[in-house]
């Protein structure tokens, strides 16, 4: 089965991310292919590469960007939502005049057409958080 996910909630606010990961994972394990992750509202701050969590807690970031890398996944942060809370590509930081970027590895910036695209070509859209 293809599955698309979305991700609507942020790393440390809620325990959608944390869900989303762990399916996603799962799935991933069982066979399943994942269309896209895409994650929108607060969830694009899954997309950071700034965030430093304590040293005993999970680093969501770094489990989505490691996932990502091993399974080949798109992983598409909205660009209308990431630009809302500061988080930029390169492409996104010359066009505004930002002096840096900090999408995180493996995470791409994008419009709603890649969440619309991936809900047509899965045969279920998954989404965790409100």
């Amino acid at each position: 089965m293809q599955l698309a996910i979305v991700v609507n909630e942020g790393p440390y606010t809620h325990q959608a991310s944390d869900t989303a990961y762990h399916f996603t994972k799962a799935a991933l394990e069982k066979g399943h292919g994942i269309t896209r992750v895409f994650f929108y509202h607060d969830g694009v701050n899954n997309g950071t590469r700034l965030t430093v969590p304590p040293q005993d807690d999970r680093n969501l970031q770094k489990l989505w960007s490691e996932l990502g890398e091993k399974h080949g996944l798109d992983m598409v942060v909205c660009i209308a939502a990431a630009q809302r809370r500061g988080i930029l590509d390169a492409d996104e930081a010359r066009r505004h005049g930002k002096d840096a970027s900090n999408i995180a590895a493996g995470f791409r910036i994008s419009g709603l057409g890649q969440l619309i695209e991936a809900g047509i070509e899965a045969d279920r859209l998954v989404v965790f958080g409100d």
